[in-house]
């Protein structure tokens, strides 16, 4: 795997796990931008969002469906659950890096239907 694509992969499993202090602390320079249109853009926004998430949802999971590096830009493409019994959501979080931190992310999601028409599927 490619050193950005494995350390955005890494960011998004310790959030899960509710690591995000060691997440931050780990990938995230202090002059993060965000694009999530819910919160101020700042990075301690994010991650205190991040911590209210964890506490509300601690059985999360993410499964990572495909992720692509080009230059300094990774977009991970991936299946996260609230709870073991919840069909979930798609999500995309693209991420800029400078100096192997994170300073950029923009994150999409999309609800997973029961029932979809698509035969595909998702994923």
């Amino acid at each position: 795997m490619d050193l950005l694509k494995e350390q955005a992969v890494n960011f998004l499993q310790l959030v899960v796990a509710g690591k995000i202090d060691e997440a931050y602390e780990t990938y995230v320079s202090p002059d993060l931008r965000h694009h999530n249109p819910y919160f101020p853009g700042d990075m301690e926004s994010l991650k205190q969002a991040m911590k209210e998430n964890d506490g509300m949802s601690p059985n999360k999971t993410l499964e990572v469906k495909q992720s692509i590096e080009e230059g300094n830009r990774v977009m991970v493409f991936s299946h996260i659950k609230q709870n073991p019994e919840d069909f979930g959501g798609a999500a995309v979080h693209i991420f800029r890096f400078e100096a192997g931190k994170i300073v950029e992310m923009w994150d999409v999601g999309q609800a997973v239907q029961e029932d979809s028409p698509n035969e595909n599927g998702i994923f």
